[in-house]
């Protein structure tokens, strides 16, 4: 199934369940209002839910109206925690090879993880803005495409196979950054608080069943397609480019504490190894062209830049629906 949350006026928004082609949607208030009440009962409500998919689809839900992704605040607007992990090597080792600098053995054997915060994320849709204290045009300001679960409650030393037992969900995540403001070495234990802004979600998240064969082993297998400004940056092969699947990146973060339904882990940007496929941020591209060109050549966004992430099934349609969003002044409060 797929759900979503729209925008009500309160912090939580309101619940509802959306068809799989994404036209149509159907309030879920009779069975739950909130997306974290479903992740704190789900054996007991997510049936109830399926049921109510199951009728959206076959168009037996007699209250269904047009579905409208610019409705959409993310599909869980404050979660317990985020991790952001970088599940694709290849990202790093790019990085620091336009730095001149070899990537140690540990970057391959232990995923590199940042507490990224969780108590205000942004729709799909939603503006971004780098803050009253930063210049949009020079700030750096940089996307990072990718994919997200979301887990129920997960055992502390869960091993990989009781981790994947415990995704409940999965979204697209828009991971800004402000690089001018990233520290100065690129140590995987290296972090700065203001870098991160507030991250953007799909309009929907669906349960892994929705993907068919195109959840297998921990990843999902499809082509992660970005643009700014409507120019292709990348069109990545989601499956093979992670180094590390959900269920070790999860395992990871539970090693010495149990995680809560809520959890938000994802993926850092996709990164192929075939470079050609393009790249899911401006950071990675730019070193892409310096190892190629000696210099980069492509400008971080500023100002009325336009950023749009999008998957597509087999059958051609949006999986997750898309998320696009545009640079500029300040969210409402």
């Amino acid at each position: 199934m797929k759900l979503a949350t729209y925008r009500d006026g309160s912090r939580d928004g309101q619940l509802v369940v959306v068809s799989r082609d994404l036209g149509l949607a159907h309030y879920a208030t009779a069975i739950a209002s909130r997306l974290q009440q479903v992740l704190d009962d789900w054996n007991f409500l997510s049936p109830q839910l399926q049921d109510l998919s199951v009728a959206l689809n076959q168009g037996r839900a007699r209250q269904a109206f047009a579905f409208d992704a610019r409705q959409c605040m993310a599909p869980l607007p404050r979660a317990c925690q985020w991790a952001d992990c970088l599940a694709c090597v290849n990202h790093r080792v790019r990085l620091r090879q336009a730095g001149g600098a070899e990537t140690p053995n540990r970057f391959f054997t232990e995923p590199w993880i940042d507490q990224r915060c969780s108590d205000d994320l942004q729709g799909a849709h939603d503006p971004v803005w780098p803050g009253a204290d930063a210049d949009a045009d020079a700030a750096g300001l940089d996307f990072s495409a990718g994919l997200a679960v979301v887990t129920g409650d997960v055992a502390r030393g869960a091993s990989p196979a009781q981790a994947l037992d415990g995704v409940r969900l999965l979204m697209l995540v828009n991971g800004w950054r402000l690089q001018a403001l990233a520290p100065p070495d690129p140590d995987p234990v290296s972090s700065a608080a203001h870098q991160a802004l507030a991250g953007a979600f799909s309009p929907v998240a669906v349960t892994p069943d929705e993907l068919g064969d195109a959840w297998k082993g921990g990843r999902v297998h499809g082509t992660l397609q970005s643009t700014c400004n409507g120019k292709r940056v990348g069109g990545c092969e989601t499956g093979p480019a992670m180094t590390f699947h959900f269920g070790q990146l999860i395992s990871h973060l539970a090693q010495t504490r149990r995680l809560r339904a809520g959890c938000i882990v994802s993926s850092g940007p996709i990164s192929p190894a075939d470079a050609a496929q393009g790249q899911s941020c401006i950071t990675e591209k730019r070193a892409v062209e310096m190892l190629a060109h000696g210099a980069p050549r492509t400008d971080f966004l500023g100002s009325g830049d336009t950023v749009h992430i999008e998957m597509t099934g087999r059958d051609g349609l949006s999986v997750f629906g898309a998320i696009a969003q545009r640079v500029g002044g300040p969210p409402a409060s």
